[in-house]
């Protein structure tokens, strides 16, 4: 069992203002468990709330849902657990008893609390307070970059499973960020065919070659829909939108016309409008991906621990704790994939 009394954690307190504050270690309520972080990741999301552009997070918040650590406390009636664990979150928290949860869709729950995006609790601390329902334990083979991925890939799996059928398909990922480049690994391990990822810097394209991409394209190229069907050969079978912004999302309808599939994964800002006659005539669906469910997470942790998976191909920058602010800053800068926060006792 623990025996700090004390702990540090990040906490966005206004818009661009993000500072480490001092405070008690919480005292566990029923079914919850005391956890000692390790790493945690600066998610897009995190940016976009940060800087006031989220479309429904705002300051003050305490971030960190992509986190990893190790259990310190449980509450008595903990059953699932053990101290010393190692465990991440499934940080979405649903209530269990309205329409969605009670038919297998809890990550749509009308009630929905998510850790470390508005929650009383997020990961980026010493020690944080979880439900113990949502800790899932880590394969011991794993190192934490490893399952500090966990999550983030959990998001495109479960796009890819709302989208449907990849097998053999022809697809585009508009953007080459973290989620674009798990996208990219999530779609290939569904089936896809044909793969061609996007992106404005070069860095990235180059690195979604280097993750099995079979071409890139600039993104600021201003017939980049017609470019993209061109290394496709024909209309794309599905689009995955991870950059979620009027423009590209006007791209991905042009790119899958006619008659595919716009998946909408990532965190959009804004409202955006779309050529009606269009998605009608031509039969485009258009399809939004909100987080995961634990079959996600399962599916998420296979693939990370086959051979083909390389966590460190994503991971480009670390901070420790005492300094996540400058974490912040570095994500702002777009030229960075993964980024973690890790536990100042592990940066010597």
């Amino acid at each position: 069992m623990t025996t700090k009394t004390k702990r540090r954690r990040v906490y966005v307190s206004s818009t661009d203002v993000v500072e480490l504050t001092t405070e008690a270690v919480p005292q566990l309520g029923l079914g919850e468990a005391l956890v000692e972080m390790s790493v945690s990741g600066v998610c897009g999301s995190d940016k976009a709330a940060v800087h006031g552009e989220h479309a429904f997070l705002k300051p003050p918040f305490y971030p960190g849902h992509e986190v990893v650590g190790v259990v310190g406390a449980l509450a008595e009636d903990v059953g699932n657990l053990e101290i010393g664990d190692r465990v991440t979150i499934e940080p979405t928290l649903p209530c269990g008893h309205c329409k969605r949860c009670r038919t297998g869709r809890d990550n749509l729950c009308e009630n929905l609390q998510f850790f470390g995006c508005g929650y009383k609790e997020g990961g980026m601390a010493d020690v944080f307070s979880a439900p113990a329902a949502r800790l899932h334990k880590i394969p011991k083979d794993f190192t934490d970059y490893q399952a500090a991925l966990i999550e983030p890939l959990a998001t495109p799996v479960h796009a890819m499973r709302l989208a449907g059928d990849l097998t053999g398909a022809k697809v585009a990922i508009l953007g080459s960020g973290t989620i674009g480049l798990l996208a990219l690994t999530a779609a290939r391990r569904a089936g896809a065919a044909t793969i061609v990822s996007t992106d404005p810097l070069a860095s990235k394209r180059e690195l979604a070659l280097a993750l099995g991409a079979d071409a890139v394209i600039d993104a600021g190229r201003d017939d980049l829909a017609k470019a993209v069907r061109g290394e496709l050969g024909e209309s794309a079978d599905f689009v995955f939108d991870c950059v979620a912004y009027e423009a590209t999302l006007a791209q991905a309808i042009e790119m899958a016309v006619k008659g595919g599939t716009v998946v909408v994964l990532g965190g959009p800002r804004k409202s955006a409008s779309v050529d009606l006659p269009v998605i009608q005539e031509f039969q485009v669906r258009i399809q939004g991906a909100a987080t995961y469910r634990w079959e996600d997470f399962d599916d998420a942790t296979a693939i990370i621990g086959g051979d083909a998976f390389d966590a460190n191909r994503f991971i480009t920058a670390t901070f420790p704790l005492s300094s996540a602010a400058a974490a912040f800053a570095a994500i702002s800068s777009g030229a960075e994939v993964k980024i973690l926060v890790v536990a100042d006792s592990r940066t010597g």
